[in-house]
């Protein structure tokens, strides 16, 4: 059995800190688990995107119209990526958007939940205000946790898997910071 998660950001919103964490709670639960990531012109507010495959032994890759699951902090990111998304799929998404470096220099609509929803038809779109539930933990970079947080009901993985790993990858001073956010996005879902 294998579980697609695509993970979709800007570059520096923790897109591969998430993908590691969740390889980590897969490590601890003994589960197969292959991924793959780009991020080619993430310090210039570039696309990032990392493909993690729960339970699979062969190949990182997911194609599109495949994923179990779409964690996106970007509504503009959920946007290009849906396509990747199955017709049983779910995609959780941030509410915020971060203008990329040159999509906005053309007359491109500012992306909107509705927009995303109108993209994928009868599918599950899940958009939370991820920024304000950040800053309830006590940080804005914790977004990246706190859609985790959410998404940890949807994942075939346990949520005390998912929080030891956590504790394991996140920097050491920020453990409570982030746990609190994991718990804030969890409360809501």
């Amino acid at each position: 059995m294998s579980f697609d998660v695509l993970i979709v950001g800007i570059g520096g919103q923790g897109t591969i800190l998430t993908s590691n964490i969740l390889g980590e709670a897969c490590v601890i639960e003994g589960v197969p688990v292959r991924g793959a990531e780009t991020h080619g012109m993430a310090q210039r507010g570039g696309s990032v995107e990392s493909q993690i495959r729960i339970g699979q032994e062969y190949g990182p890759l997911i194609a599109p119209g495949t994923a179990d699951l779409i964690i996106s902090f970007d509504l503009m990111e959920a946007a290009r990526y849906c396509h990747y998304l199955k017709e049983s799929g779910q995609i959780f998404t941030s509410r915020e958007y971060v203008v990329p470096t040159s999509v906005f220099m053309q007359d491109f609509p500012a992306p909107d939940e509705y927009m995303l929803k109108g993209l994928l038809g009868d599918r599950a779109v899940v958009v939370i205000d991820a920024r304000k539930l950040a800053e309830e933990a006590g940080s804005v970079l914790t977004q990246n946790i706190v859609l985790l947080g959410a998404t940890s009901r949807c994942l075939p993985l346990k949520e005390q898997s998912l929080r030891d790993a956590v504790s394991r990858i996140v920097p050491k001073k920020t453990v409570e910071l982030n746990l609190k956010a994991f718990d804030l996005g969890k409360a809501i879902c």
